[in-house]
């Protein structure tokens, strides 16, 4: 499927260095661990707008799970529910949550994170994990020394802390929607869905840090968006350090349960909230 119409064509010829394009073409040609784009052409692509219209379609990305985990973990009966859901639950919000970490990280620019100026594609084969983001709309919000500030589909703010507040409302906008369409579908209740959420773009802005070889700015960055907690998200960035210099480094503490554990020979993850200790009664 292709997905987008023809201003898209005519943007993508031309060498628009200073347009959320160009940022885009530039993240693209470093090493990302998501492919990350300016159009959606060719198979396999879904506006994130038509998933959240259509939740069966997240039942039918759980089914294809599912499947592969029986066959990877040689599972007589059904997969368990929490851990399809949960799964699909992370690689969706990492659409959202990798663009904007990775436009902030390299271009200081947030692009339009709404459902509909986004689109998705998984793995057509084997684990259906997220494989490629593509945002199709022209607006960013960026600094004011940014080249591209003066174009129409810029608006600027004053500094970094602002840029990062935009950020994080409009993947909170976003994750709202996804909640909503996918509590409707799901086993998982409310809190646990914003706390994945929050586990996305925690991870997401030290990955794009780490991807683009200065894991230290990634974790500096998900301090900067995640400061402190923002309700519905559940906590501020839980990213932590271990050891000293030179041998730093980072981990953090997950606030959702992947429910890995609930798979044949697998036990709780690193960081699993599970394994907190549990609070003394008064």
């Amino acid at each position: 499927m292709s997905i987008g119409g023809p201003f898209r064509d005519a943007r993508h010829i031309q060498d628009d260095l200073d347009g959320l394009v160009g940022s885009l073409d530039r993240v693209a040609a470093r090493p990302t661990r998501i492919e990350v784009r300016a159009d959606a052409t060719g198979d396999g692509w879904r506006r994130c707008s038509d998933l959240l219209a259509d939740p069966g379609g997240f039942s039918r990305w759980r089914d294809a799970l599912a499947d592969w985990l029986r066959a990877r973990y040689r599972i007589a009966g059904p997969a368990p529910g929490r851990t399809t859901a949960c799964y699909v639950t992370a690689w969706y919000l990492r659409a959202p949550a990798y663009v904007a970490a990775l436009l902030l990280h390299q271009e200081r620019r947030v692009p339009s994170l709404r459902p509909e100026a986004l689109a998705l594609r998984t793995a057509p084969h084997g684990r259906p994990e997220l494989t490629g983001v593509a945002v199709l709309d022209d607006s960013f919000y960026c600094l004011p020394l940014d080249p591209g500030a003066g174009r129409p589909e810029a608006t600027v703010v004053a500094d970094e802390r602002q840029l990062a507040s935009v950020l994080r409302a409009r993947y909170i906008a976003h994750a709202a929607r996804f909640v909503h369409a996918f509590g409707r579908v799901s086993p998982l209740g409310t809190h646990t869905l914003w706390a994945a959420a929050t586990d996305a773009l925690d991870t997401c802005l030290w990955w794009a840090g780490a991807d683009s070889g200065d894991e230290g700015a990634g974790v500096a960055e998900a301090a900067l968006v995640l400061q402190s907690r923002f309700p519905p998200l559940t906590s501020p960035s839980t990213l932590r350090s271990s050891g000293g210099t030179p041998d730093r480094s980072w981990t953090r503490r997950r606030e959702s349960c992947c429910f890995t554990y609930l798979l044949p020979g697998r036990g709780e993850c690193e960081g699993c909230p599970r394994l907190r200790p549990k609070p003394h009664a008064g």
